[in-house]
């Protein structure tokens, strides 16, 4: 992957595939293209009563795009939960420029003025990509997803990949799909329009829970 471009990066995803490290020391890069993803429909959104009650008392301050680095860099720390990271240099510096030509967004959780939760994805179309997430305070990075699934619903999106299944992601609503029926979703979500700031009114928590559970 020495020659590994933002460009070549985007067809990558355009055609089902992603770039991992084995850890953060390591310097290079390998192809990943699971047989089996594990995609977040975005009509199943599970909100929780707990979750749906952290929404609506707007625990935290829901910002977009405004620290997309940091979010990249609290992603790729390690934790008593989290001891290994796949986010090595080289992944942090070729996002950061995607986030330049305007393919990545971050959506932040904040309180009392610091950056406690949030996710960072890729979007080409009307797919997005969902990278990583981080949690420093509770419900931090889960109320961070309710808002991303909401701006998607916003925005005409068709479908949110969240690349592998977890028991963490499976209580959210995440759901296995094989390699074939992903790509079928993949190549027409690349060739739909989509608008990732469509939607202005991350401080009005029903509008957010209504779009996040869109029917």
């Amino acid at each position: 992957m020495s020659a590994i471009t933002p460009h070549i990066l985007l067809k990558a995803y355009a055609a089902g595939v992603f770039p991992m490290a084995e850890s953060a020391e390591d310097p290079s890069l390998y192809w990943v293209e699971p047989e089996e993803r594990g995609i977040i429909p975005l009509d199943g959104l599970i909100v929780s009563r707990s979750l749906c009650k952290a929404v609506r008392q707007q625990r935290f301050d829901i910002r977009i795009d405004t620290a997309f680095s940091e979010v990249m860099r609290l992603c790729a720390e390690r934790t008593n939960e989290r001891k290994e990271t796949w986010i090595n240099a080289r992944i942090l510096r070729l996002y950061g420029e995607l986030y330049s030509m305007g393919h990545c967004h971050s959506v932040e959780s904040w309180q009392d003025g610091k950056l406690v939760g949030g996710l960072y994805g890729l979007s080409i179309g009307s797919a997005f990509f969902g990278e990583s997430m981080f949690s420093r305070a509770t419900d931090a990075s889960k109320v961070a997803l309710v808002h991303l699934v909401a701006r998607l619903n916003a925005g005409s999106f068709t479908l949110l990949d969240a690349q592998f299944m977890n028991s963490h992601l499976e209580t959210l609503g995440a759901i296995p799909i094989m390699k074939i029926a992903y790509l079928e979703k993949l190549r027409a979500a690349t060739q739909a329009e989509a608008d990732f700031n469509r939607f202005k009114n991350d401080g009005d928590a029903e509008a957010v829970l209504q779009l996040a559970r869109a029917p």
